[in-house]
């Protein structure tokens, strides 16, 4: 998962990018409001963390700026000293999703971001995840590929439900390893083990692949036959 952080506190930004990234997030910083501004529009990112008091452009106008100018409705949880009720619905009113104010826990901004993507890609109430003919449904974990159920192994299914939740982005080696294995990095060969399986899977004879390795980079879904992913 992609975050970005928009912090002109050097230690602050020190700190979360740290613990972010230790949890496998994709993490990129801008210390002022027009580079965040840039950054923001730049890219495809899961969540934004933003300061409200930035030079040159405060967290306020930024927002402000994301939702109604560029139309972008990325995840935006706000973090800032500011802790009166004013503030608070004033973050709000500019486009703001959550607010946290400072200090923090870094364990609650982690919960917090969990709780946005989560919401963001849909997960909170979808009970199936769509792909082309692809369907995982999300409370019995039975995976289908036009209509012929699919057998697969525990961490295969993990693999395909985390491909399912961004087949619009590329999800890097780090990002799959760390979210299927955890704090226990399995060995250089394994991922690529689980996604020649998951592969085998789910392709037979004339069927599209689905799973595209991004050479360098890590895999995601694709196919020129794809519809827009859906959830349910």
């Amino acid at each position: 998962m992609k975050v970005l952080i928009i912090e002109d506190d050097a230690a602050i930004a020190a700190n979360v990018y740290d613990y972010l990234e230790s949890r496998g997030f994709q993490v990129d910083l801008a210390a002022n409001g027009p580079a965040g501004l840039k950054f923001a529009l730049s890219d495809a990112w899961d969540a934004i963390l933003l300061d409200i008091s930035l030079p040159g452009m405060d967290g306020l106008a930024l927002c402000r700026a994301l939702r109604q100018q560029a139309h972008r409705d990325t995840p935006v949880l706000m973090l800032t000293a500011r802790d009166s009720l004013d503030d608070k619905l004033m973050g709000f009113s500019h486009g703001a999703d959550d607010y946290l104010v400072k200090p923090f826990s870094l364990k609650e901004v982690g919960a917090r971001l969990d709780a946005l993507i989560k919401r963001y890609r849909g997960r909170v109430a979808a009970q199936a995840l769509r792909f082309a003919d692809l369907t995982l449904d999300l409370q019995t974990l039975a995976v289908e590929r036009a209509g012929r159920p699919i057998k697969l192994q525990p961490k295969c299914l993990h693999i395909l439900r985390l491909l399912m939740l961004a087949p619009d982005r590329v999800l890097t080696r780090q990002e799959l390893e760390t979210e299927v294995w955890g704090g226990e990095p399995p060995g250089s060969d394994t991922l690529r083990t689980h996604i020649y399986m998951l592969r085998k899977a789910l392709t037979k004879p004339g069927d599209a692949e689905l799973v595209e390795t991004v050479h360098g980079l890590g895999y995601r879904l694709s196919t020129g036959n794809a519809n827009a992913p859906q959830s349910s």
